[in-house]
């Protein structure tokens, strides 16, 4: 986890199709434990960050500007980079007698330069673009003015994130993955020692450590890749050109860069009406979002990582079969896993939002707004799981047309519920709404691409998948019942109390008691997924036990 980046994003922490196939189960192996840490200190990060700053304008304005420097990138060059350059990256270093050196060196040399040129025009654009997503009044639950000095500091991320993204990929193409995939720990690292830098430091300088230190961070995650790529092999040295293979990628760079497009204007409206909404709104429903993205980054990562280069290559070879079938178990292994974690979050939300964000007695308001905001929108999490596979699927088939006519409809079924939100709820609630409305949108956009894969594919088992979710969601409401009546009748021991420590003991009761029920359930049940997924952890375990005689 680092910055808060948009909901219909489509670029990922991608893991290439590697020349050292025999590692990949430990790539993967590795990859799960970077993520993990990651996520960890992410949110120790974003705790840190809501201790500090609270359900306010100030949180608000900064969450908005932090979030600037993904969609600008995403927009410019990020759907691009990954979806285009970087396969061809691949391609390069199979077909090119150099090993791609070559266009590996145009590659840096043109992306460099576009994201010089990037970031200077958004930077001249920083007031242009706050005003799209705040507007230009400052009111009560809303300052233009902030943003745009916060937006500064912090769109030069652009440059960062793209160097970043093109210096991993040149490391995972070689079958060189920890650098990468730790590098987002040590940007949270420095995140956290910049609130706590902003803590002590006078009131007039808060804003400029906070800005340039968030900048930071961002660029300490660039810069540790480069030592890396050198041991890799790689030495860069400009080299000036246009690779023809670029030029007939076009039509592709085209329909990714009108899927981001789409995908703002939902963002826009989410901003624009949680800014007049209330104060602190904003924020609470990027941190919720970020919280629900964990699950599924985690999973992402332990689970299907090793699944997609075997997908990619099924549908470059022209394998639909396998296709269908790697596509199927990615499903119902994330339905075995997540469903249980959505009913966690949606009965026991607002003690996860309280034990992870009520720090502060002047916070618990605020933190318990975002549990609450969590346990709305929970339901979200799977579909959100299948839209990115399902993304991931297409763009394996090489078809990046039919994603951005998802997208579309999403943001259609999106935008409509944004706008009842405030007509319909309280202010205060209206963030409840636009979370519920987002996880809504991702429900739509899972049975839309099902339905446009099944065109694509042929007959796609969706009455297998739909069964697992059903018999995953049968076990998790039922242990999820017996934990909530657990927790009740513990709470009555727990009235002396504070609020933080009541929320950390009923909700570590509720996840022992429910995993231990839901697994149990699922046996019952007979969801065979259960025993793939638990086989395949287990030997992700005995993998880092040492041999015999070996040692530790």
């Amino acid at each position: 986890m680092t910055n808060p980046v948009p909901d219909d994003s489509p670029t990922e922490q991608l893991v290439v199709v590697t020349r050292k196939q025999p590692s990949l189960g430990r790539s993967s192996s590795l990859m799960a434990i970077a993520s993990l840490v990651s996520r960890i200190t992410g949110f120790l990060r974003q705790v840190a960050l809501f201790t500090v700053l609270g359900a306010t304008i100030i949180n608000d304005s900064y969450t908005l500007s932090n979030t600037l420097p993904n969609i600008v990138y995403e927009f410019l060059i990020g759907g691009v980079l990954t979806s285009v350059m970087i396969p061809l990256l691949v391609r390069a270093q199979t077909e090119d007698r150099d090993g791609g050196e070559a266009y590996t060196r145009k590659l840096l040399t043109l992306a460099g330069i576009a994201l010089v040129v990037a970031t200077a025009v958004a930077m001249l654009a920083a007031p242009l673009l706050t005003r799209i997503y705040i507007g230009s009044q400052s009111t009560g639950t809303a300052d233009p003015a902030l943003a745009t000095t916060l937006a500064y500091m912090l769109l030069p991320q652009i440059f960062f994130y793209g160097m970043g993204a093109l210096l991993g990929s040149i490391l995972n193409s070689r079958g060189a993955f920890g650098a990468f995939a730790w590098a987002p720990v040590l940007n949270n690292v420095v995140v956290i020692g910049v609130v706590a830098v902003y803590m002590v430091v006078p009131e007039g300088a808060r804003l400029l450590v906070l800005g340039l230190g968030t900048t930071l961070g961002i660029a300490v995650q660039t810069v540790v890749l480069i030592p890396a790529v050198r041991r890799a092999g790689f030495r860069y040295r400009p080299v000036w050109g246009w690779d023809p293979r670029l030029t007939t990628a076009g039509g592709l760079a085209v329909w990714v860069t009108a899927y981001v497009l789409i995908g703002q204007a939902g963002l826009i409206i989410t901003s624009r009406v949680a800014f007049a909404a209330d104060q602190g709104a904003y924020a609470v429903y990027s941190n919720a979002w970020l919280l629900l993205q964990v699950p599924y980054g985690v999973l992402g990562v332990s689970l299907l990582t090793a699944l997609m280069p075997r997908l990619s290559r099924s549908a470059a070879e022209g394998r639909t079969h396998d296709v269908v079938a790697d596509l199927s178990l990615g499903t119902r292994l994330s339905a075995v896993f997540l469903v249980p974690i959505s009913v966690l979050l949606t009965i026991f939300g607002t003690e996860v939002g309280v034990a992870l964000f009520g720090l502060r007695q002047a916070n618990l308001d605020g933190a318990t707004l975002l549990g609450t905001t969590v346990a709305v929108s929970a339901f979200g999490l799977l579909p959100y799981g299948v839209t990115m596979l399902q993304l991931r699927v297409f763009y394996a088939l090489t078809d990046s047309r039919t994603p951005t006519f998802i997208q579309l409809f999403t943001v259609a079924v999106k935008v409509p519920l944004l706008l009842l939100c405030p007509v319909l709820l309280p202010p205060h609630d209206v963030v409840l709404g636009l979370a519920a409305a987002n996880a809504v949108s991702f429900v739509a956009g899972a049975v839309v691409g099902q339905v446009f894969l099944r065109r694509k594919l042929g007959r796609v088992p969706t009455g297998q998948v739909l069964g697992t979710v059903g018999r995953a969601l049968l076990a998790s409401v039922a242990a999820g019942l017996l934990a909530l009546g657990a927790v009740t009748l513990l709470d009555r021991l727990l009235t002396d109390l504070s609020p933080l420590a009541r929320a950390w003991i009923e909700l570590a009761v509720a996840a022992v008691v429910m995993a231990v029920l839901t697994l149990i359930a699922m046996k019952l049940l007979r969801v065979r997924e259960i025993d793939s997924a638990l086989a395949r952890l287990e030997r992700l375990v005995d993998r880092r036990k040492p041999r015999r005689g070996a040692s530790p």
